[in-house]
């Protein structure tokens, strides 16, 4: 009997140490980690919480879609808390798909003081990484607020973010550096209806625009600061798929375009000095400082293209100063200094790398009020120009196989420096100086 029951706890011991070596090898390792050096007593409420939503869905896009996202808790290193109020501190994310702090739901929350690091850890879906804010230094969503204070945010991973507001989400950051070297992210960024505000930044990228916003679009309104983007083709200072506000700021890009509007969305600008060196390489790439477009990604609604800019300086080391293809594009200019290129003129409305052959040509309209313009117009033959001067000079040519349409108030100006062609000419007529060249207005010559 004592044999038997000694045979059986034996047994039971095995069975025992079995399971739990089993259970040892099938529990997966920790797919992410975090460094929290706290330095204030106040840092203590950076515990992490479950502010997480379950699941949700954006609400009606600029794309008028339904984007479903990921908001699972293992994606973030910080979950701030409704109230959460950190002081200081080193918060760290290296995990794939990992952000550093995190917010979503009813939460309002700030942070003063803190370096949020995004270090390592890859975005497992490049989408969620543009269209979602996954894997950011800093993400807001799903109704929550942040507000973000002399922070220091550094993003060194694979499409790694700086600063991410998504799906009515709202970020107000000041005083604050963003640095992204990372490849395939941007610096500030909306998407699928976030806003962000930003005062006094200092942004600096590698690969993707310094103010960005992706898909579905959302509010952006930067005030002061200085930003700059490093990378090329699609690297520029403002990168808009969205409603993108900016005064008193400056912004370099050096190898790409000072600006890219993208279908129905806007940049406005105002007391900016905006500097673009574009060097696409691509098939088809037209060199320019600003291009207003619609691309066939799907990212960005069908309409027209705003660009409004009011008291700012506008540099182009490359190419033309505008660019429309496959778009409406509105190009409002009050009282800015535009600094030509040595290779490019004022404007180009053409077709280009993007839309169907034979019907993706721009559309532009070309407001201009107490400006003073030089250099070349280009309008190819699917394409049209709607150009108003407003106390306004324009010292140029109109290279024009399509429907240019030219109208001059009392206080406007047109010297021509070649020969020119326009479709029909509308207004005072008495600025015009044909300065010795032949003007054609719906092919017949006009005489003064």
């Amino acid at each position: 009997m004592k044999k038997n029951a000694l045979l059986f706890l034996s047994l039971l011991l095995i069975l025992s140490a079995s399971a739990c070596g089993k259970e040892t090898a099938d529990t997966p390792a920790e797919s992410s980690s975090l460094t929290i050096e706290q330095t204030s007593p106040d840092s203590q409420a950076s515990e992490i919480g479950s502010g997480d939503i379950d699941s949700d869905t954006v609400a009606e896009t600029e794309l008028e879609q339904t984007i479903s996202y990921d908001t699972s808790a293992e994606h973030s290193a910080t979950v701030m808390k409704n109230g959460d109020d950190l002081v200081g501190g080193t918060y760290t994310a290296t995990g794939i798909d990992e952000s550093a702090i995190e917010a979503s739901g009813n939460v309002k929350a700030t942070v003063t003081g803190a370096v949020i690091k995004k270090s390592s850890g890859k975005a497992s879906s490049v989408d969620d990484s543009n269209f979602k804010g996954v894997n950011s230094g800093v993400r807001v969503y799903g109704n929550a607020e942040v507000t973000l204070k002399d922070c220091v945010i550094e993003a060194d991973a694979e499409h790694a973010t700086g600063v991410f507001a998504y799906q009515n989400g709202v970020i107000r950051i000041s005083d604050s550096t963003v640095t992204v070297t990372g490849n395939g992210a941007g610096g500030v960024q909306v998407a699928g209806g976030g806003t962000l505000y930003g005062n006094n930044l200092t942004v600096t990228t590698e690969s993707k625009a310094a103010i960005r916003s992706d898909r579905g679009g959302g509010i952006m309104v930067i005030d002061g600061g200085t930003y700059t983007s490093n990378g090329k083709d699609g690297c520029p200072v403002i990168y808009s798929t969205a409603d993108i506000t900016v005064r008193n700021a400056d912004g370099v890009s050096t190898k790409s375009r000072a600006i890219i509007i993208e279908g129905k969305n806007s940049v406005t600008i105002e007391n900016c000095t905006l500097s673009g060196n574009d060097q696409s390489t691509k098939t088809g790439s037209v060199h320019s400082n600003i291009m207003l477009y619609q691309s066939t990604s799907g990212d960005a609604k069908e309409g027209t293209s705003v660009l409004t800019a009011t008291d700012c300086k506008l540099i182009s080391q490359s190419g033309a100063m505008f660019y429309c293809t496959n778009t409406s594009s509105a190009i409002n200019l009050k009282s800015s200094e535009l600094i030509l290129s040595d290779d490019g003129g004022l404007l180009i409305v053409s077709k280009g790398r993007w839309g169907k052959d034979g019907k993706n040509g721009g559309k532009c309209t070309f407001n201009a009020v107490d400006q003073a313009l030089e250099g070349n117009i280009t309008v190819d033959s699917i394409s049209s120009l709607n150009f108003n001067l407003n106390n306004s000079t324009f010292e140029g040519a109109i290279l024009s196989e399509g429907n240019v349409k030219l109208t001059l108030d009392s206080g406007s100006k047109w010297i021509l420096t070649a020969n020119s062609s326009i479709s029909s000419l509308t207004g005072d007529t008495s600025g015009i100086d044909l300065n010795g060249y032949t003007l054609l207005v719906n092919g017949n010559e006009y005489k003064k």
